[in-house]
């Protein structure tokens, strides 16, 4: 599990392999692994926070970048109540059999001011592969 903390916001991040969604084949679409992650924000704070866009820094083993950026995450602008927390799934497809993701949630507080919450960096790596620092 990998987690940071910025402006009372906790971000916890579990990654987590997909075999099943994955193949590895020789050819022009010769590696496609597949990788779910879940997300928990936890609001630490004393007032109510809403999620309003998300941006992804995407490396892959091949020092590939891909920037994704847009509102917030899976359809939703959740609110978070102080002391509260949401959660959500999603995934990541990269050619190459490792990588690692960064990025930050825009937020808005109760009084429309906006702040940016960092994702911790997370690798992505096969489950029997050894590890590899990005």
């Amino acid at each position: 599990m990998y987690k940071a903390i910025t402006h009372s916001v906790q971000v916890r991040v579990e990654p987590s392999y997909q075999p099943r969604h994955s193949l590895a084949t020789k050819g022009p679409n010769k590696n496609k692994h597949v990788w779910s992650y879940t997300i928990e924000i936890f609001n630490l704070g004393q007032s109510d926070i809403q999620l309003r866009t998300r941006y992804w820094h995407i490396i892959d083993g091949e020092g590939r970048v891909q920037e994704v950026s847009g509102r917030g995450v899976v359809g939703e602008e959740p609110i978070i109540a102080a002391g509260e927390s949401y959660s959500y799934s999603s995934g990541c497809p990269l050619e190459s059999e490792s990588g690692i993701m960064s990025g930050y949630f825009g937020m808005e507080d109760e009084d429309g001011r906006r702040f940016d919450v960092e994702i911790p960096a997370f690798s992505l790596d096969l489950p029997d592969k050894p590890r590899i620092v990005h």
